[in-house]
C-alpha cells in the first residue's frame, strides 16, 4: 500500500496530493469549499449546474434569463473561489447534458478555472469552447474504455489534442447519476481492469500517459491507498467533504449525511433517463413509488437537454428537487450521495479532513 501520496499533475497544473473535490449540485460545491480543497492541497471544483437559480440575476417570467444568470453565477462564484485561494487548483464541473454546457465552458475557462471537469455526456466538442485558453485542463468523466477512445480520438482528429486526465467512475459506488454496470462484478469489467485497459489504450495506441482518476465510494486513506495500488494517479472524493464546514449547502443537509448509513441509501429514477444514487427521505421515497401529486413537475429553466419531466410529464424538476434538498428542504429535496457511507462524528474543517486524508 502507498504511504506517501505524490502530487497529482494535470496538464500545466500541479495539486500536492491526488485527490479532486468532487462537484456536487445544486450549490452543494461552490466557492467556498473548492478554495478549501485547493488551499489544503487537493483540486476544488465548483459544480455549474443550477448556480443561477437563487442568484438575483434570475427571473423567472423572463424567457431564457435562467442561462444569463447560470453565467453571471458563475463568474462571481469562480471570482469569489479566486479570491478565497488566488494560487490553488480549481476546476469547473459541467454537464454535457445541460443546454448552456457551450457557454459555461466557454465561461469557466475566461473566468480563472484551472480545469473544466464533464459529466453526464461525452464532450466531443469540448476543445473547441476552450481554443483561446490553451492552459485550461480538459478533464472528462467516462465510465467505459470505449468512452475514452471515442474522446481521445475524436479530439486528436479534430483539434489535435488529448484530454489532460480523465475521471474513471466506479458505477456501483459513485453519487448521483450513474451508468448501468450489471456486469462489473465480473474479473473484466472491475474498475481495476478497466484502468489496465485505459493504460494499454493510451500507452500503446496513443502513445501517451494521461493521469487516470477513480470516483466512486473513496471514503478514507485506505480507500486512497487501495485505488492508488491498482494504478491510479488520483482520487475524486465528493461525500465525504460534504460534512465540513465549508461545504456550501444549508447545515440540515450536512447533518442528514452527518447521520446516514449505508442502509439509507436508495437508487431513485430521475429525469434524465438514469438512475440515481441518494440518501432515503420522504422525496426519494415519492419518486421511487411513482407519486403523481407530490413531486413539483413543473419546468422552472429548461436546462436539460432532454428531460422526461418538461417532455413528458414524468418524474419531477431536477433543479428544483436538489436545490430544495441544498437550501434546506431535506424532507422535499433530493440528497444525492454516495454508496460508501460511513460513520462521521462531527462536521470538521475541510483541512482538517485533508490532513485526515493525506497523513500515512
Amino acid at each position: 500500500m502507498t504511504s506517501i501520496l505524490h502530487p497529482l499533475r494535470i496538464g500545466k497544473h500541479v495539486a500536492r496530493y491526488p485527490i479532486v473535490q468532487g462537484a456536487m449540485a445544486v450549490q452543494v460545491s461552490g466557492a467556498k469549499l473548492a478554495a478549501a480543497v485547493a488551499n489544503a492541497g487537493g483540486v476544488g471544483a465548483i459544480a455549474s449546474l443550477g448556480l443561477g437559480l437563487h442568484s438575483p440575476y434570475f427571473r423567472q417570467r423572463k424567457r431564457g434569463n435562467f442561462f444569463e444568470a447560470n453565467r453571471l453565477a458563475l463568474i462571481d462564484e469562480l471570482t469569489k473561489a479566486r479570491t478565497l485561494s488566488p494560487n490553488g487548483a480549481i476546476g469547473v464541473n459541467i454537464l454535457v447534458a445541460t443546454k448552456d454546457y457551450p457557454v459555461l465552458a466557454q465561461t469557466a475557462a475566461a473566468h480563472g478555472a484551472n480545469f473544466i471537469i464533464t459529466g453526464a455526456g461525452v464532450p466531443l466538442t469540448l476543445p473547441m469552447y476552450t481554443a483561446d485558453y490553451p492552459d485550461v485542463a480538459l478533464v472528462p468523466s467516462i465510465s467505459d474504455l470505449l468512452s475514452a477512445q471515442t474522446i481521445c480520438e475524436s479530439w486528436q482528429r479534430q483539434y489535435n489534442r488529448l484530454p489532460d486526465a480523465l475521471i474513471v467512475e466506479n458505477c456501483q459506488m459513485v453519487g448521483g447519476h450513474f451508468t448501468q454496470c450489471e456486469h462489473v462484478n465480473t474479473p473484466e469489467f472491475s474498475t481495476e481492469s478497466l484502468i489496465s485497459q485505459l493504460r494499454d489504450y493510451l500507452e500503446q495506441k496513443l502513445g501517451v500517459i494521461i493521469p487516470l482518476i477513480v470516483t466512486g465510494g473513496i471514503w478514507d486513506r485506505s480507500d486512497i491507498d487501495r485505488i492508488l495500488a491498482i494504478g491510479a494517479d488520483g482520487v475524486q472524493i465528493g461525500t465525504r467533504f460534504i460534512t465540513t464546514e465549508e461545504c456550501d449547502a444549508d447545515q440540515r443537509y450536512k447533518e442528514c449525511h452527518l447521520k446516514a448509513c449505508p442502509e439509507d441509501i436508495v437508487t431513485v429514477p430521475s429525469p434524465v433517463g438514469k438512475p440515481s444514487r441518494a440518501l432515503r427521505n420522504p422525496f426519494a421515497q415519492q419518486a421511487i413509488a411513482g407519486s403523481s401529486t407530490a413531486l413539483e413537475r413543473r419546468c422552472v429553466a429548461n436546462c436539460l437537454e432532454a428531460c422526461l419531466c418538461r417532455d413528458t410529464g414524468k418524474t419531477y424538476c431536477l433543479l428544483q428537487a436538489l436545490a430544495k434538498a441544498a437550501s434546506g428542504d431535506v424532507e422535499h429535496g433530493l440528497i444525492f450521495s454516495g454508496a460508501n457511507v460511513k460513520y462521521t462524528e462531527r462536521i470538521m474543517s475541510v483541512a482538517e479532513l485533508m490532513a485526515v486524508l493525506t497523513q500515512p
